[in-house]
């Protein structure tokens, strides 16, 4: 039996743009910020870690080193970029070749290889909601035991809208946003995202949220600044299957947008007593 358009030897055919997962194509046509919440809540989020000098930092999933370059510009005593995938690692070697105290590990962050409480703050962006329930929990323990008394884990992520929306509510934008991205998407409410927590042994310091408009013009601007933002229209435009594949992303985001929010939070690691 001859092999369909799409399968010849076991690979799949068509357009790259149509298979990739969504924030890698984004990335691939030089989108830089790739938080549900934008740079403006990564910003928050942030300033509400209080980063200083004296600081041991490690960031889950780092990508292309938009989040490191903030960390970063407060010099920390050492930061630690946690990331298996090597899609951003030029552009996040870039940024950190510029300070002696930086490095990135591939490693998983239900492993990261570090040692026990030897950090002060754990960032990660945009990662949590694409795992299970299992993983989940297993990212937000080994980010408590590498953390440090009185350490602090900073997430920025997906959240649904309602906060009592029903379970069979949530896996159904679940299942619509996992189409459209092609990854894997478990967003939760404020509610378990703070009970999410709770379980892990945190104690939840700082909630923020803003809206999930990571497509639209006006916050593509925002995020990317003018010049950044027309190369990437343009990048766009030029590329048929990223523009097909694009419109459908923001139409799926554009579906759900009384369900979606970004959520950015801050918990601390008790204190020994």
């Amino acid at each position: 039996m001859s092999s369909t358009p799409e399968q010849v030897h076991g690979q799949r055919q068509g357009p790259e743009e149509q298979r990739m997962q969504g924030h890698w194509l984004l990335a691939k046509l030089g989108k830089r910020v790739l938080r549900p919440g934008g740079i403006e809540l990564t910003r928050r989020l942030i300033a509400a870690a209080k980063p200083t000098s004296t600081d041991r930092i490690v960031e889950f999933g780092p990508g292309v080193g938009r989040t490191a370059s903030m960390l970063l510009a407060c010099n920390p005593r050492e930061y630690v970029g946690v990331d298996p995938n090597t899609e951003g690692t030029a552009a996040l070697n870039a940024i950190l070749k510029k300070y002696d105290q930086a490095r990135l590990v591939a490693a998983d962050a239900k492993d990261t290889g570090l040692a026990d409480a030897s950090y002060d703050l754990v960032v990660g962006e945009a990662m949590l909601s694409m795992q299970t329930p299992k993983n989940k929990a297993a990212i937000a323990k080994e980010a408590f035991r590498i953390l440090a008394p009185g350490g602090r884990y900073a997430i920025h992520e997906l959240g649904i809208l309602p906060e009592d929306a029903t379970d069979e509510q949530v896996a159904a934008i679940s299942k619509s946003l996992s189409g459209s991205i092609r990854v894997g998407a478990k967003p939760l409410t404020t509610r378990l995202w703070t009970a999410f927590f709770e379980e892990a042994g945190f104690q939840v310091e700082y909630a923020d949220h803003n809206p999930m408009h990571l497509l639209e013009p006006k916050r593509i601007i925002s995020d990317e600044g003018f010049v950044g933002a027309m190369r990437f229209f343009k990048n766009v435009a030029t590329n048929p299957p990223a523009r097909a594949r694009i419109r459908q992303m923001r139409t799926n985001f554009r579906e759900h947008r009384d369900n979606l929010q970004a959520v950015a939070f801050v918990a601390v690691k008790p204190r020994e007593s």
